[in-house]
């Protein structure tokens, strides 16, 4: 018998322990020394350069949105007054579409919102040139008190420094008519341009009344299968943020509006209503726009009525303050829009100074809907169906929107 020679594997010599860790890839900046040992790089710098080339990423594509958007700006804003008006009409729509076909409640839900929006601004002109010459005669008095209010004690003033600016501004008026008549023309192009945004508004708002849904099912129905459910999901908490947002913005503005309105006609100030009606506008520009128009009263009250009825004019304003701060909005707001005061004002002011009054406007609910949607898509099953109502229905295939299912 011969005996069968078992040949072992030789073994490999293995590396001490921690050196795999060491050769981690990236993790050497080449090698060094006579060894070949390679230079170590702290955990803390390659996470932060991990997180910071994805982060530039990211804020260049939030750049590139926004330079888009700036480029479309009208069209931009056309879609957010659509939305706007689909947030506000949809309700009394599908109310109406109980008992009414779905196109004729949508026409009347139109209808009846255009002719109480121009009865509104029927009634300020109508105001507006009742008080007129009331209205210019008391400024030309309120003019003069004031002259002497600043004139004497505590300001002491020379009156002729007073006259000779009122001269010196009437001068600058009558110099500079072509100039200021360039700027109303100029302003009357802008007019236009504002007409055909609300136009543009106004056209999308409709289909977005009558076929809101099936357009969004359309578009999740183009999406890959694996992103469908989620993309619904965020869909469903942003529309539901920004119609909570919409109804209590316009809920406080009306409420300040009416405040505002009794309180100037008490005190007698001209032209309460169209002051009203400023107030009403501004307050949708959180934390600014309500002491803005509120000083814009102040103004006319110190010209018309004095210091005194300004001054309560102005207390008025933190009075105001006071109940949109700590009553309305933790009522109504609350439940749709959960952002830190800070949060809120640091966005108006960033919209503001990156788009104007529109930026303004825009800012709060645009980053209500990002927060929104990033905690919806947090929660846990986030990637299946909502059981709510509000939910949009799971798109079957590749349904083309404008057919009812």
């Amino acid at each position: 018998m011969t005996r069968r020679r078992v040949t072992r594997p030789l073994r490999r010599p293995t590396a001490p322990r921690g050196a795999a860790g060491r050769r981690g890839p990236g993790r050497t900046g080449g090698t060094g020394g006579a060894g070949g040992e390679g230079v170590k790089v702290s955990p803390l710098l390659w996470t932060v350069a991990a997180h910071a080339w994805r982060l530039l990423v990211v804020g260049a594509a939030v750049y590139a949105v926004f330079v888009v958007l700036g480029r479309f700006h009208e069209i931009a804003v056309a879609l957010f007054l659509g939305l706007v008006a689909a947030a506000m009409l949809r309700p009394p729509a599908d109310l109406l579409a109980r008992v009414l076909p779905r196109g004729v409640a949508v026409a009347c839900a139109l209808v009846l919102s255009a002719v109480l929006v121009l009865g509104a601004l029927a009634l300020v002109g109508e105001a507006v040139a009742g008080e007129w010459p009331a209205l210019v005669r008391e400024f030309r008095v309120g003019l003069d008190r004031i002259q002497a209010w600043l004139s004497g004690p505590p300001f002491r003033l020379d009156s002729h420094l007073l006259k000779d600016l009122q001269s010196r501004i009437g001068s600058y008026l009558s110099s500079h008519r072509s100039t200021l008549l360039n700027t109303a023309l100029s302003g009357a192009g802008r007019a236009v341009a504002v007409l055909t945004v609300a136009a543009l508004g106004l056209f999308c708002s409709v289909f977005f009344i009558y076929s809101g849904d099936r357009q969004w099912s359309w578009f999740c129905g183009q999406l890959p299968r694996g992103a469908r459910e989620r993309v619904s999901v965020a869909g469903a908490a942003a529309w539901r943020t920004f119609t909570g947002y919409t109804h209590g913005i316009v809920l406080v503005a009306a409420t300040n509006a009416v405040l505002v309105c009794v309180a100037l006609f008490l005190l007698g100030v001209p032209l309460a209503l169209p002051l009203a009606l400023l107030e009403f506008v501004a307050a949708f520009v959180p934390l600014i726009g309500s002491p803005v128009a509120l000083g814009v009263a102040a103004v006319v009250a110190l010209a018309a009525k004095g210091p005194l009825v300004a001054a309560l004019v102005v207390a008025l304003i933190v009075v105001i303050g006071q109940i949109e701060g700590h009553l309305l909005h933790p009522l109504v707001m609350s439940w749709a829009v959960r952002l830190h005061p800070m949060v809120v004002a640091l966005s108006v002011v960033a919209g503001a100074i990156s788009a104007g009054i529109v930026g303004a406007v825009v800012a709060v609910p645009l980053v209500s809907v990002a927060w929104s949607v990033r905690q919806s898509l947090r929660t846990p099953g986030a990637g299946t169906p909502l059981a709510g109502a509000g939910a949009p229905a799971r798109p079957a295939g590749r349904p083309r929107w404008w057919r009812r299912k």
